[in-house]
């Protein structure tokens, strides 16, 4: 008897059973499904109806009056060259309530605004792995919000507010009690916080243009363990501020032209545990403010035509200032009290007159960074009417004859002669 083509036909079964039995593990692709505006009243709201998990709905150019849009499942939604979704300032215009939905390349334009509820272009109710890429949200009351949402991708966005006051204004990427998302390549202007976090951990900020935002280009508020890296804050109220929070990485971002009775490049209140790396802060108010700040570490930043440099309440303790670079700011160091329980050493500053016998790079005398006038004018704000005048000079030198007068231990002992490479 001939049994080989029996084992085949055998074999054949239990190679079709395998396929079968594999392949009812692999979530099959879903269609795509057209939308163009045309097709009747509210043609996305109808693709949405007719669709299933994991499909894809395409979305052609034109105008769309669709009111709120509710995603309750996995979907795709992609613009071909930014359909435009008006929310004629009533309505919420995108609510995304599933896992695993991914909205890209939309323009969404006038979402409603309440004082009693917060609308955004694009919100997203606590849920996880969403994607919102290379979208335009302009005059969005808020414009991608993130409530108890983990592991989400906000990337590649442009998000410019109303012109309106900061009442009646929301942020432009606000995140609560949310973790483990990034917030990556975004260009966000005219908000009143640029972007927004509030009891956020394990979150992922970089390369984001924050520019001309009314309060701060980012905002943190009691949230722990987040990295910002690469961004650029520019010409906002005040350029960042991180408030209440512990853990946090701030690392080659740029503080620029955060210029203003009030304002700073980057606002410290009540933090510890955190790191200051390798930034630049140009042409702010004040560079850094810190009060009640303890055990973080501060070291290659560049300090450059600043009014204050450092701004430091005696209420810090347990901080390090080492390897940054200080050039033409017009006060490098103030601080509140004769107090000083922070370490400074290992600094270059470009008022230092000391020497080097011993060509080690490093001065033979302590840099006291803190001058007579600045005490004068943390005491007495209206002295700052006296900088660059004969009095100014005249307590400079008084300084140099009486050092008591400025903090004892307020001193960089190992100042460098040369800026560091950052």
């Amino acid at each position: 008897m001939h049994l080989e083509p029996i084992k085949n036909m055998c074999l054949n079964k239990l190679i079709f059973l395998y396929t079968l039995l594999l392949a009812s593990f692999i979530p099959a692709y879903g269609k795509r499904i057209l939308v163009h505006p045309n097709l009747g009243k509210k043609p996305i709201h109808v693709a949405i109806s007719q669709s299933k998990p994991f499909d894809t709905i395409l979305i052609y150019p034109g105008k769309y009056f669709e009111g709120n849009i509710s995603i309750t499942q996995p979907l795709t939604i992609i613009g071909i060259n930014y359909p435009c979704l008006d929310g004629q300032n009533k309505v919420e215009l995108i609510s995304v309530q599933a896992n695993d939905v991914t909205i890209k390349g939309l323009k969404l334009i006038n979402s409603g605004y309440s004082d009693l509820e917060d609308m955004a272009a694009i919100r997203i109710y606590g849920k996880k792995h969403v994607t919102i890429d290379s979208n335009i949200l302009l005059t969005n009351f808020f414009g991608v919000y993130l409530t108890n949402a983990s592991y989400c991708r906000v990337q590649n966005n442009i998000i410019i507010g109303p012109d309106r006051d900061q009442n009646n204004l929301g942020n432009g990427i606000h995140c609560w009690k949310s973790t483990h998302n990034y917030i990556i390549n975004n260009r966000i202007s005219h908000h009143r916080d640029g972007i927004y976090f509030e009891f956020v951990k394990h979150s992922f900020i970089a390369n984001n243009y924050s520019e001309k935002n009314q309060r701060y280009g980012l905002h943190f508020m009691f949230s722990d363990s987040d990295t910002y890296i690469h961004n650029t804050f520019i010409n906002n109220g005040a350029g960042v501020a991180v408030m209440y929070s512990q853990k946090v990485l701030m690392l080659r971002n740029n503080f620029v032209l955060n210029w203003g009775s009030s304002a700073y490049g980057l606002l410290l209140k009540d933090i510890r545990d955190s790191k200051v790396l390798n930034n630049t802060f140009q042409k702010n108010t004040m560079a850094i403010y810190m009060d009640g700040c303890s055990r973080s570490t501060f070291i290659a930043n560049k300090f450059l035509n600043n009014g204050y440099a450092l701004r430091m309440q005696a209420s810090c303790d347990d901080n390090v200032f080492r390897f940054n670079n200080f050039f033409s700011n017009t006060f490098d160091y103030a601080t509140n009290g004769f107090t000083v329980l922070n370490t400074i050493n290992y600094n270059f500053w470009d008022k230092y007159q000391g020497y080097d016998l011993a060509k080690d790079g490093i001065g033979d005398i302590c840099f006291r960074p803190m001058n007579l006038l600045t005490g004068v004018i943390e005491e007495y704000p209206t002295s700052i009417l006296l900088v660059q005048s004969f009095l100014a000079d005249l307590l400079n030198v008084l300084e140099k004859v009486i050092p008591s007068l400025t903090p004892e231990n307020l001193r960089d002992d190992h100042p460098l002669m040369k800026p560091v490479l950052c």
